[in-house]
């Protein structure tokens, strides 16, 4: 089914994703679901400090965040090509609903311990595998190939909005009114996405008759051999890879940059991370009109090379004023790159592979994360507090060098 509203063509634009029908349902889904992730995302390391004082066990909880994809999600990718992805996201969801409410029952009786919160916490990444190779695959069957850079921009700009503006500034407001309410409401929004997956009438993307006695193994490989052999696809998994190890590297130690190098205290690191996710929204809001003014490859020469200024004005000029505004442009153009590399994974992948391709690309670009987080407490601890921002800088410009050969081969 394809969910396009003809009236807002325009010459040489791209297809409008229309909100009634497929889409609509599609993007509501994601945005309530971001909004419970929100609320548990914050939730979590709160409660995992009241159980336990050890270091250690705290950061196992952000690690499970990172872990589950690591291990398993080129398995997820391997079985949303085979399943019915409407299907599997909506099952997905209802599993997460019923582990949330029972933690939150745990929570509710005092019965929660830290060894629960890790199983839960990597527990509901594992199955997060499934459901976002499954929502890749799935959205070109809802709103056709020439609507899915507006569609991809629209999904991560309102998940953009729900997760940083409305979601975890409520986790105080519920947590006043009780220990377990994050996760209750958390468990509500897994229940009311599951059901708006399973409404949508998305025809399920044609797939090539499977060879007999066709393994995971087997299909995990072809999606690694397609993402290898296409040139541009592979230059962008790439350069994305270099960039996630400087953006790893900025994130863990960007609350010491700027108390710490900066002296601008927790306020100042909210004003920071505040403005960091107005321009992530706006880089969303644009996303569109810029990639079809310059092109996919221009946008992201533009975006890359944006980004490295931002890193390096915020790793040499001591100022908050300045730190606040390269973080805004930080996360206008990072939002930016980030739809052009879902949307070209999508338009290149051939028919019946996309779970297998975009988790072979999400696998390896995610691994960078906590690469690059290690790295950066190592910099700043060996160098000082500001040069992981420096060193974010040139893994960027690495990744810009890295995009050359997919530019020459395909990327428009």
């Amino acid at each position: 089914m394809t969910v396009v509203d003809a009236g807002e063509r325009g010459a040489g634009k791209a297809a409008v994703p229309g909100w009634r029908g497929g889409f609509g349902r599609l993007w509501g889904a994601a945005v309530v679901s971001r909004f419970g992730d929100a609320l548990r995302g914050a939730a979590l390391p709160l409660l995992a400090v009241s159980l336990t004082d050890s270091p250690v066990l705290v950061s196992l909880v952000t690690a499970c965040g990172f872990l589950p994809w690591l291990l398993f999600g080129l398995i997820g990718g391997a079985i949303a090509d085979r399943v019915d992805q409407r299907r599997a996201m909506w099952a997905v969801d209802g599993l997460r609903a019923v582990l949330m409410a029972g933690f939150a029952v745990a929570v509710w009786l005092d019965r929660a311990t830290i060894g629960l919160l890790l199983v839960l916490a990597f527990a509901l990444t594992t199955l997060q595998t499934l459901f976002d190779n499954a929502a890749t695959a799935l959205l070109p069957s809802v709103v056709g190939q020439e609507a899915l850079g507006r569609a991809n921009a629209r999904l991560m700009t309102g998940q953009e909005v729900m997760g940083r503006f409305v979601g975890a500034p409520l986790v105080p407001v519920l947590l006043g009114l009780g220990a377990a309410m994050p996760y209750a409401a958390d468990a509500v929004t897994y229940l009311v996405a599951a059901v708006l997956v399973a409404s949508l009438g998305a025809t399920p993307p044609r797939r090539e008759p499977r060879a007999p006695g066709g393994s995971l193994r087997r299909d995990i490989a072809e999606g690694l051999a397609v993402l290898w052999r296409d040139r541009t696809l592979r230059a962008l998994c790439v350069s994305t890879t270099l960039c996630n190890v400087g953006i790893g590297a900025l994130i863990a130690t960007l609350v010491l940059h700027i108390t710490g190098w900066l002296d601008a205290g927790n306020a100042g690191y909210a004003v920071v991370i505040t403005v960091y996710g107005i321009g992530s929204v706006t880089g969303g809001l644009l996303a569109a009109r810029f990639t079809e003014k310059l092109g996919n490859a221009r946008a992201l020469v533009v975006c890359g090379t944006a980004q490295i200024g931002a890193l390096v004005a915020l790793g040499t000029i001591r100022s908050l004023p300045v730190a606040v505004a390269a973080m805004g442009l930080f996360g206008f153009a990072g939002i930016i790159w980030n739809v052009i590399e879902v949307t070209m994974t999508q338009q290149r992948s051939p028919g019946g592979t996309l779970g297998r391709v975009s988790a072979a690309f999400r696998t390896l670009s995610v691994a960078g994360a906590p690469l690059g987080a290690l790295l950066g407490g190592v910099m700043a601890a060996a160098w000082g507090l500001s040069t992981p921002a420096l060193g974010a800088a040139a893994l960027f410009g690495c990744g810009l060098v890295a995009l050359v050969p997919g530019m020459r081969s395909g990327i428009n």
